[in-house]
């Protein structure tokens, strides 16, 4: 019969010789403890040899905020993009910077959540919150020149704002991957994660603070 005892050590010497990541080790142990499971519900044990194994806890990944410096490049590199969807990714990341919304919040929104006149933005956050957010100036006059640029049909209230080149929403996955096209033009050594960005919304306010001083 298979004890808890002797699993335990062999989880304790992999992790300590060979050098096993704790996130690696917890889908090890996460995966005996299923085969555990099913072996007692078909009848082939009679106990638990996975009892009283705990998974060691991950380590906690920082995530790579942007600096000042970064983001007066990224938007200078935005608007001087020669490519034809200039005025698209100028929105988009502009719009994530002023608002430090998500990437899944800015793919799914809509021109029913938008008003141009009120100058906010409609969102949907964790647990379906809604919350109204103040659209920056900078963005206002790019969501008129970027809906001069769709299809009739699109502008609908209930279609997507953004596209990609064949007329398909985007979705987070071709998000990450515009964002990274764009830092390897030369603008930025590092790729940071700029799918929730609050780091980068608080630099884009230091940023508008210091220039009206300097003013």
């Amino acid at each position: 019969m298979i004890s808890h005892r002797p699993v335990c050590g062999v989880f304790c010497k992999i992790r300590f010789n060979h050098g096993i990541k704790p996130r690696t080790l917890q889908r090890r142990i996460s995966c005996l403890k299923s085969f555990s499971e099913y072996c007692l519900k078909e009848n082939y044990m009679k106990s638990d040899f996975t009892a009283g194994i705990q998974a060691p806890k991950a380590d906690k990944n920082i995530p790579k905020y942007m600096t000042l410096q970064e983001l007066h490049k990224l938007f200078t590199c935005l608007e001087h993009d020669p490519r034809p969807l200039r005025i698209r990714n100028e929105l988009m990341f502009k719009l994530l910077a002023t608002t430090g919304m998500r990437r899944q919040v800015l793919v799914d929104l809509t021109w029913e959540q938008v008003n141009l006149e009120n100058q906010t933005i409609l969102v949907q956050g964790k647990g379906r919150k809604e919350r109204l957010l103040p659209l920056h100036p900078i963005v206002l006059p790019l969501f008129q020149d970027y809906k001069e640029t769709l299809l009739e049909q699109q502008k609908h209230y209930s279609e997507p704002i953004f596209y990609i080149q064949k007329n398909k929403p985007l979705n987070p996955r071709r998000l990450h991957k515009i964002f990274k096209g764009v830092s390897r033009t030369g603008w930025l050594t590092r790729s940071p994660i700029f799918s929730s960005s609050f780091e980068a919304y608080v630099c884009y306010l230091t940023i508008t603070r210091s220039t009206r001083k300097q003013r």
